[in-house]
């Protein structure tokens, strides 16, 4: 299966502010932006999506699990300046996991951690 395009979507606290995170971060205007929803075209297809909690309870009744502090998953962006990017996520308010450093699968990756628990990889070939 070779799907159209594909969006992955995180279930956020706060959609405004996470969505001027991402935004500073990638350095990209989202492309879609309204109430519950905010998606930024990563590339080749692919969409990051921001839905607020409420918006994930209400859409599927499911209550949201309260934040445990560990990482949820991990957005992992190979790109050409992963120092920048990792920079950029420190100065807008991400932890640092892991400065840039060759990896054992032969990429260089940085990584940090976002206010909602996701894990954000900046690698380089």
């Amino acid at each position: 299966m070779k799907p159209n395009q594909t969006l992955f979507v995180l279930y956020v606290k706060d959609q405004q502010k996470s969505t001027e995170f991402y935004s500073r971060v990638l350095d990209e205007k989202p492309v879609l932006n309204v109430p519950g929803m905010t998606e930024f075209e990563l590339g080749n297809r692919a969409l990051l999506g921001l839905m607020p909690e409420k918006g994930m309870e209400n859409l599927l009744g499911l209550k949201s699990i309260p934040n445990s502090n560990s990482p949820k998953s991990e957005i992992y962006l190979i790109v050409e300046n992963a120092e920048e990017l990792h920079k950029r996520a420190l100065d807008n308010g991400a932890k640092e996991l892991s400065p840039l450093l060759p990896r054992d699968w032969g990429q260089k990756v940085a990584y940090s951690l976002d206010s909602d628990g996701y894990v954000l990889a900046f690698a380089e070939e």
